[in-house]
C-alpha cells in the first residue's frame, strides 16, 4: 500500500529542523569561544530548546496518527523504528567522542524511539490522548515537587540515577548534552497524535493545501529529517572548528 505524505506536515517538521540548526550553530560558536552564552541556564536558550523539541515531537505524534489512519503495518513501523534507534546509538557514540563527561545517553532520538512504540499502540485512543498528554506532562512537575521533600530522598536518588532517569521523574537534571525523557515529552507526542487525528477527521484540507516554494523547500527537509539530524552537527562542528583553527 502506498502511503500519502503531506507537504504541510513535512514543512512543519522542516521548520523545526531549520530552527534546530540555528540553535546548534550558536551552540557551536559558544563551544569554540566565538561567543559567550549560557545554554544551560539562560531562559532565552532553554525555552528555545523546549519549543524546538516540542515542535519536533508534535510532528512525530501527528505522523503516527496519520500512519495509523492509513493502515501502516507493524512490519513497516519496525523498519522505520530501527532507523531511529540506530541513529540514537550513533548519537551516543559520537557525543561520547566529543563530550565524554556529558555524552548523550537519552536524548531526543532515544526518547523518540521509546515514545514511537507507546504512541503507535495508543494512536487509536482518540480524544483520550488529550487527557493522557496533560497527565504525562503534569506528572513531571508533580514528581519533581514530591521528590524534593526530605522523606523521599532515598527514592529520589534512585530515580535520579542513569538507570531510571530516562523516565523523567527526577529532582536533579543529569549532566548530559541532550536529555529528552519519557515524561513529560510523551505528553507532547500524545498531543501531536490527538491533533493529527482531529485534523484528519475535521480539517484534512489543512494537510492537503498547496504550499509556496519556500515552504516546499522546508517540506523536502522535513522528509529527510533523520539523515539531516545526524549530519548537521558534525558539519557545523567541522565548519566552526575549522575556522577556529584558522583564526589561531
Amino acid at each position: 500500500m502506498k502511503f500519502q505524505r503531506f507537504d504541510a506536515l513535512d514543512a512543519l517538521r522542516g521548520l523545526a529542523m531549520l530552527w534546530m540548526t540555528g540553535f546548534h550553530f550558536v551552540f557551536d560558536l559558544n563551544h569554540f569561544g566565538w561567543v559567550i552564552q549560557d545554554f544551560y541556564r539562560d531562559p532565552f536558550w532553554t525555552w528555545q530548546r523546549t519549543l524546538i523539541v516540542s515542535l519536533f515531537l508534535l510532528c512525530a505524534g501527528m505522523g503516527q496518527a496519520i500512519a495509523a489512519a492509513q493502515g501502516q503495518s507493524w512490519q513497516r513501523f519496525w523498519r522505520r523504528w530501527a532507523w531511529v534507534a540506530g541513529a540514537a546509538l550513533l548519537v551516543s557514540m559520537g557525543s561520547w567522542l566529543v563530550f565524554p563527561n556529558s555524552f548523550i545517553y537519552f536524548g531526543v532520538l532515544h526518547g523518540l524511539a521509546l515514545m514511537l512504540i507507546v504512541v503507535r499502540l495508543t494512536a487509536h485512543w482518540g480524544r483520550w490522548l488529550w487527557l493522557l498528554g496533560a497527565l504525562a506532562i503534569a506528572s513531571k512537575f508533580i514528581a519533581e515537587s514530591v521528590l524534593q521533600t526530605g522523606t523521599m530522598a532515598q527514592f529520589a536518588d534512585a530515580l535520579n540515577s542513569m538507570h531510571w532517569n530516562w523516565l523523567g521523574w527526577i529532582s536533579r537534571k543529569p549532566v548530559t548534552e541532550d536529555y529528552v525523557p519519557l515524561f513529560p515529552w510523551l505528553g507532547v507526542m500524545w498531543w501531536g497524535a490527538a491533533a493529527g487525528a482531529w485534523v484528519l477527521k475535521r480539517h484534512p484540507h489543512w494537510l492537503e493545501m498547496p504550499l509556496p516554494a519556500p515552504a516546499l523547500t522546508l517540506a523536502w527537509l522535513g522528509r529527510w529529517s533523520l539523515g539531516y539530524y545526524l549530519l548537521h552537527q558534525p558539519v557545523l562542528i567541522m565548519m566552526v572548528g575549522g575556522l577556529s583553527l584558522l583564526g589561531q
